[in-house]
């Protein structure tokens, strides 16, 4: 060992799409050659469980990748983290993950492998303000009225939730990587109080950068990470206005803007158009601060495309049938950094 302990990790962000494995009593390995309908019926849950190959292909994907540390949106709670581990992964990684504010209890959470050189620590934000009201109770509130429900309130919080992830080999209160990990507001508007959710998932947005920014001031020289869904085109090109302030204010950069990946390469999500037409996007990012792009593997970052029984690339999907097909809505975002140092 040298005077400076180092380690390199490689890690993996995926929507994993609703990833619902709750089930009526523990399952064991066989429950894997169940068909279909029978793989439903062992849960009475008011969620569907996520099929039985869609789950079996998540995991093809990620052995494949082999990441150290797996980082999640979609997964439905604790124990779907755990049966996904269990049952598909080989229990090699250890389930981390805190519930956070969903209403349709899809939760971001952590896979990390086992036997890695540092211990972790998860701490959760879903109580903190995100100093943002509707524009509905914002008027309510000026006149005096109550708003819906009855209750004046000061600030809705995360949609979800931002985890905060510490790895750290001695003291957690000086970790030696920090990862915040964050699913944004939809741009889903049911009630019609805020189009395209653009207002919440700006203010998420806006408070997810004040947590790093607290983070830069205490640790200032700690390799942070800022990862997740964002629900928009948070890059560095005709970047969306909710996420203006990330090159505004902060000096994160997407990590496959650091590796200079091409633009057609970097798609995470697929948008059928009619036509046989897809337009690609990246809404999920993995932003590194300055720290961390210094420690970024030169070539290592790429958007994984999922492959079929004889190894091949799936095709762009150009129909509602062919993106149904996939294991997720959402393409996982890898990377590698070198040379981390262990404190």
């Amino acid at each position: 060992m040298t005077w400076t302990e180092t380690t390199n990790l490689k890690f993996c962000l995926l929507n994993a799409e609703n990833l619902f494995l709750m089930f009526d009593g523990t399952p064991g390995k066989e429950v894997l050659n169940l068909k279909e309908a029978q793989w439903q019926r062992l849960s009475t849950s008011i969620y569907e469980n996520k099929s039985l190959k869609k789950s079996q292909d998540i995991a093809k994907a990620l052995k494949e990748i082999n990441a150290d540390v797996i980082m999640l949106c979609e997964v439905g709670g604790f124990e779907s983290l755990k049966n996904f581990n269990l049952l598909f992964m080989d229990d090699a990684y250890s389930p981390c993950l805190i519930e956070g504010n969903s209403e349709r209890n899809i939760d971001v959470g952590f896979l990390i492998r086992k036997n890695l050189p540092f211990y972790f620590d998860l701490q959760s934000n879903k109580n903190r303000p995100i100093n943002y009201l509707y524009p509905h109770e914002r008027e309510s509130l000026l006149h005096g009225y109550p708003v819906k429900g009855g209750k004046i309130t000061s600030s809705h919080k995360f949609s979800r939730d931002v985890a905060e992830l510490r790895l750290f080999k001695a003291d957690k209160e000086k970790p030696s990587l920090i990862i915040l990990l964050a699913h944004l507001k939809s741009r889903l508007d049911p009630e019609r109080i805020d189009p395209n959710g653009f207002e919440r998932r700006q203010a998420e947005l806006r408070t997810l950068l004040e947590i790093y920014k607290e983070l830069e001031i205490v640790h200032p020289d700690l390799p942070i990470v800022v990862a997740g869904d964002f629900n928009g085109n948070a890059s560095l090109i005709n970047t969306d206005e909710e996420f203006k302030d990330l090159y505004a204010t902060t000096p994160l950069k997407d990590v496959l803007e650091v590796s200079a990946l091409p633009q057609e390469a970097r798609a995470t999500f697929y948008q059928v158009r009619n036509g046989a037409r897809a337009d690609g996007r990246q809404i999920d990012f993995a932003f590194l601060s300055p720290n961390t792009q210094a420690l970024l593997k030169p070539g290592s970052a790429y958007v994984h495309r999922y492959k079929d029984e004889f190894g091949m690339e799936h095709d762009i999907p150009r129909s509602m049938d062919a993106k149904l097909n996939l294991p997720s809505d959402h393409y996982p975002v890898v990377f590698e950094i070198e040379n981390l140092k262990l404190k």
